[in-house]
This record gives structure tokens, C-alpha cells and sequence, in this order.
């Protein structure tokens, strides 16, 4: 066999799709009785109820260079697009829509609208064609266009959220940009924390964060039914608690966390390399509610119903406070909250006249506080009598996504902070990140570039590092 994958998670499903692509016998090992890892849907709450167990927007969903070839509506993935991805509700019944359409959001904003489009029109006409660069180790593209349209988002990109939010005067487009940015999980005063709010900006005006019809499970799906259709294999229930645990192959590749890699590769690592190994950082958790109710969420401001992502949390200041509590491990007592309603436009995810929410929060690293209160308040805040909708909660902790997803370190769901010193050098600095000190052993988690999300891009680049090795041995 050519190479085994352990984890069939996305990015370990895209490893394994992408060496079988080239020809190259592959089998996945997954810990699990199903497969999935972060993209998975179950009924949590209520018969009928389908959520999201962890993720459940994908800006990069139909945009990533994996998916695109992956082409997955052949084997049955279909995507859903709301009307708008993104409304920010502020106080006093306002609220901020961000469609497709740049200039339509940016009408919205008062005397914030030329601003906006400055920064935001350039990046959307040209977000498709940044994407295969952003989502990649670092590099400098050789195409002189490429390399000046990169240079222009890495300059914006790498400065903090705080310095971007400069450049508007209201409280409205100062909101929408702390909301896009707090997806860094960083403080926003934060170096590269401004990255998050263009890319979830840019995306949201590219391709509007669509969401699969049925589930996040249906992603796994179409992934597994790809693997076998071109040949590879997986099997579940199948732990690996060592590398004699695996089958024999010329190499292995690991759709798991830093610490996990050096548990079960022991000796056969230096020690300079596995001390880095332990010595990876982690970011603050999450702490999640799938919740089923009665109708619709009963929104202040009823265009809120018109998208699929929610962000609850007020103003800059008041996001801005509440991402550095989770940072410095206090919890916030009105924490920012990222609420998800698909089932507002896919009817398949509760019973008619009910929907399906999922809401979640930032938090310290392994809290163990339940922030259920917490986040209901900040829904009934911009929806008053929202309480009295509810049928049914399940709470999520951070204790209880590590147990579900060991990857999830912590209650961590991007596989490690992203910050400036573990941007590219994830989970080391090494000029090819995905490779290891042992040529038979490769990384290919969202621990390496370029990060958490559900586009497969690590396992992909990790997939073209080992096709180079086995082609050169």
C-alpha cells in the first residue's frame, strides 16, 4: 500500500481523495464509527432536529481549490444559499445585511459607504482568484499579478482589526468588520486579526457562505463516497495508539492534532521536533447550543431572518472586549455570539412551522463554566421572546468536543491558535510544514497551513508533499 491516513475528518478524507486521484493505494483509519471529524450533523435535540455538531457555514465551501476538484454534487452534495450571509443586529431594532452585492451593503452604512467600498469592492472582484494563495503555506507567487493582488491583501491582512476599524466613523460598519474579525478567535488589537474580516468579508460578497442541504454530515458523505469511487478506503471504530498499530505502506499521514502525532510516532521522531510538537499552542474554546423551537426566531428587525449567519455581540467595543476576555481566560459575561438558522431555507433540518438553531460562543481553553445563560441572552437581546420559542437545548463544552473530536484540544476547533508566529509555521517552522523530521511521516490537520475551516486545504497540501515523495523514492 501506498499510504495509510489516519483520521477521516475533511482534511484527512482530502489527503486520501487526492492521492488516490494520482493513482496511489490508500487506506483511512478513523477512530470513530463514522466519519466526518468537524463536519457532521446529528438529531441533538429533538426527533426531526438536524444540527450542526460543529461546524456549520462554509465561506469556502464552493471556492476552495480541493472542493472544486473534489466535485462533490455528483455524488448527491447539494448547497444552499441564503439571501444574505451575514446580519449583525445592533441595539435599537438596527441591523447590518451583507449580501453578494458590495454596494448594496455598503448603502446601509451612512457616511461609512465610500469607505467600505473602497476596501471591500476590490477584494470581492478579486477574491476567487486570491483564494488558491491565501489558503496555502506561505509562498510568492511567480505570475507578477498574483504576486501584487497577494502583496495588497497580506499589507491589509496582517495589520490588527483595530486599525482596519479606523477607517469607518459609525458604529454600523465598525460592528460588521468586529464580527468578521472575531472569527481570528484573537484579540482584535491583535496582529492579522484584521485577515479574518476580509476573508469572511470577502467571501460573504463572493459567494454569500453557503451551507449544505441536510447537514454538515453531508459533506462527509460525499467525501467518503468520492474516496471509494476512486478506489480508497476507509475503516471506522479503529484506533491508533501507535505506529505498529498501522497497516504496512510506504507512508502515513496524520489528520490529527500536534500532540496526538507525537504520542503515537514516539522514538521515530528527534526530540528538538517533538518538544515543538508539545509545545504547539492552542486558542480559547467553544461552547455551543443546538437548539429546536417553535417557529421562527422572533428577530427585533425582521430582515435578520434573511441570513443564514448571525452575529450577536453589539458593538467594536463591545466584540472587542469580549474576544480578549476568552483570550486571557476570563469568561465574558455578554460574550459574542455566532448563531447559525439554516433551516429558515433548508426545510430538510427540522418539522414544518419549527427550526433548528446552533449558537456558539468563544471562551477559555478548557472552561468549564456553562455559558447557556449567557448566550441566550445575547439572542433574546436582539430577539425578545425568543425564550419562550424554545422546545428543547443541548449544551455543548469544550470538554465535550475534545471528547467527540480529539483534534478539538481544549475545546480548540481550529486545530491551534493562528496567530503571527503559528500563521505558517504550523506546527513548526520547517519549509515544507506538512512533512516531518521522518520521511515516511506527514501532518495534514488543520494544524498545519492553512488553518481551521472545512475546505480540505491542509489535507490537500499535504497529499502533494507525500505524491513528491513517493515519486522521488
Amino acid at each position: 500500500m501506498d499510504a495509510v491516513v489516519v483520521g477521516a475528518g475533511p482534511n484527512g478524507l482530502a489527503a486520501a481523495i487526492t492521492l488516490a486521484r494520482a493513482g496511489r493505494s490508500v487506506r483511512v483509519l478513523e477512530r470513530a464509527d463514522e466519519i466526518g471529524g468537524g463536519a457532521r450533523s446529528a438529531e441533538h435535540t429533538l426527533p426531526g432536529f438536524v444540527h450542526d455538531t460543529c461546524s456549520a457555514v462554509y465561506p469556502f465551501g464552493r471556492m476552495s481549490p480541493f472542493l472544486v476538484e473534489a466535485s462533490l454534487e455528483r455524488h448527491g452534495l447539494r448547497w444552499v444559499e441564503p439571501p444574505a450571509a451575514i446580519a449583525h443586529p445592533l441595539d435599537g431594532g438596527r441591523v447590518v445585511i451583507v449580501t453578494r452585492d458590495v454596494d448594496a451593503t455598503a448603502t446601509t452604512l451612512g457616511r461609512d459607504r465610500d469607505a467600505y467600498r473602497r476596501l471591500f469592492a476590490p477584494l470581492a472582484r478579486s477574491f476567487g482568484e486570491l483564494i488558491p494563495d491565501i489558503l496555502a503555506p506561505f509562498h510568492v507567487p511567480l505570475h507578477l499579478r498574483r504576486s501584487i493582488r497577494l502583496a495588497w491583501f497580506g499589507m491589509h491582512a496582517l495589520q490588527p482589526a483595530t486599525s482596519l476599524a479606523r477607517r469607518f466613523r459609525d458604529d454600523a460598519a465598525r460592528a460588521v468588520l468586529a464580527g468578521a474579525a472575531a472569527h481570528s478567535v484573537l484579540r482584535l488589537s491583535e496582529p492579522i486579526s484584521g485577515a479574518a474580516a476580509l476573508v469572511m468579508l470577502g467571501s460573504a460578497h463572493h459567494d454569500g457562505w453557503p451551507f449544505p442541504e441536510g447537514g454538515a454530515g453531508r459533506i462527509a458523505a460525499a467525501l467518503g463516497a468520492e474516496l471509494r469511487a476512486l478506489g480508497g478506503t476507509v475503516e471506522t471504530g479503529h484506533d491508533v495508539g501507535a505506529l505498529e498499530d498501522l497497516p504496512a505502506s510506504r507512508l502515513a499521514l496524520f489528520d490529527t492534532s500536534p500532540r496526538a502525532l507525537d504520542r503515537v510516532a514516539g522514538s521515530r521522531l528527534p526530540a528538538g521536533y517533538r518538544a515543538k510538537l508539545r509545545g504547539f499552542r492552542y486558542g480559547p474554546a467553544v461552547f455551543k447550543l443546538d437548539i429546536a423551537i417553535e417557529g421562527a426566531i422572533p428577530w427585533q428587525h425582521p430582515d435578520v431572518g434573511l441570513a443564514g449567519t448571525v452575529h450577536l455581540g453589539g458593538t467594536f467595543e463591545e466584540i472587542a472586549r469580549s474576544e480578549t476576555d476568552a483570550v486571557a481566560g476570563r469568561v465574558s459575561p455578554r460574550p459574542f455570539v455566532l448563531l447559525a438558522q439554516q433551516s429558515l431555507f433548508d426545510r430538510t433540518r427540522a418539522p414544518e412551522g419549527r427550526n433548528a438553531v446552533w449558537a456558539y460562543c468563544h471562551v477559555p481553553h478548557g472552561s468549564t463554566v456553562d455559558m447557556t445563560e449567557a448566550i441566550m441572552g445575547q439572542v433574546e437581546r436582539f430577539a425578545p421572546g425568543f425564550r419562550e420559542r424554545v422546545l428543547k437545548i443541548a449544551r455543548t463544552s469544550p470538554h465535550d468536543l475534545e471528547a467527540y473530536n480529539p483534534n478539538n484540544v481544549g475545546g480548540d476547533m481550529g486545530g491551534g491558535r493562528l496567530d503571527l508566529r503559528q500563521l505558517f509555521t504550523r506546527p513548526a517552522a520547517r519549509l515544507d510544514p506538512y512533512s516531518t523530521p521522518d520521511p515516511r511521516l506527514f501532518l495534514c490537520s488543520s494544524s498545519t497551513p492553512p488553518g481551521g475551516g472545512v475546505h480540505g486545504m491542509p489535507g490537500w497540501h499535504a497529499a502533494h508533499s507525500a505524491l513528491r515523495r513517493l515519486s522521488s523514492s
